[in-house]
């Protein structure tokens, strides 16, 4: 594989720093456990730069997350494990047999809309799950998601396999079930708070798939809900120390009013 010149200066610093002499001490100590959290908050970053719309910010975010793969690509190759042409090799072997009517002219059915290539993406999934004889639908799903996410994954894993209901109503009734026993056990006279938190995580739980049910992402709606309420909240505090008062000094009945008041002028905007 020819890799560019961009790149191929960024593996030489990444090699370097990795140098068993010359490199940086904290770059040589690295692991690969050590590093995963770093992916994480890069990836987070990036994520961030989108949301805000700052493409400057962006393009760096990037560098800062394609440096990760690198990072890993590096101490793979250390360990005679994998280098970064058999990760680029990897992704474009996987991009080529999942689009196997773009790139196989033999199968090529040109006009897929979205939905069906959603299928054939879907379909080359499970295939690769069936060669690689894993046991359950479920078995490759990563422990380390954010619940949300993987909550989300396992019901769709469940649906591919025929586990799911066909209807709304049934996944609205579970919903308010899961409800029912949240407040159940929180009115005990004793609270037991383990089976009270399980009871929240099957409420939750139950919630994601009405999410999912609905077309929508629980992690992106929820991620889209916290952006309003913070975005409220700020100006309820506006609002606030405008009247004069700290927020610890406000009443809550003056702090709803603000809410209000907030979400009456968001909604003079829309119109």
């Amino acid at each position: 594989m020819t890799t560019s010149l961009p790149l191929q200066r960024l593996l030489g610093i990444m090699k370097t720093l990795r140098d068993p002499v010359a490199g940086c001490s904290w770059d040589k100590e690295q692991t690969f456990e050590t590093i995963a959290p770093y992916t994480l908050e890069e990836t987070y970053e990036v994520l961030d730069a989108i949301e805000r719309k700052d493409f400057a910010d962006l393009r760096d975010e990037l560098g800062d997350l394609l440096f990760q793969v690198v990072f890993y690509a590096q101490m793979g190759s250390e360990q005679g494990l994998f280098n970064f042409d058999d990760i680029c090799t990897a992704i474009s072997d996987k991009l080529e047999r999942r689009h196997p009517y773009i790139f196989n002219q033999q199968q090529s059915a040109p006009g897929k809309d979205t939905t069906q290539v959603l299928l054939e993406w879907e379909k080359g999934k499970s295939q690769e799950r069936a060669d690689k004889a894993l046991f359950s639908a479920l078995d490759d799903i990563p422990a380390t998601l954010p619940a949300l996410m993987k909550a989300h994954k396992i019901q769709k894993r469940c649906a591919n396999v025929g586990f799911d209901w066909t209807t709304l109503g049934p996944v609205l009734d579970k919903v308010y079930e899961e409800i029912d026993e949240v407040m159940f056990e929180a009115k005990q006279a004793v609270v037991d708070q383990d089976k009270l938190g399980e009871e929240i995580g099957d409420m939750l739980f139950a919630t994601v798939n009405l999410s999912r049910h609905l077309g929508h992402k629980a992690e992106g709606a929820l991620q889209a809900a916290n952006r309003k309420f913070e975005r409220r909240f700020r100006q309820v505090e506006e609002i606030i120390r405008g009247s004069g008062l700290k927020m610890e000094e406000a009443s809550l009945e003056q702090m709803e009013e603000a809410w209000q008041q907030v979400k009456m002028q968001e909604k003079s905007g829309l119109r």
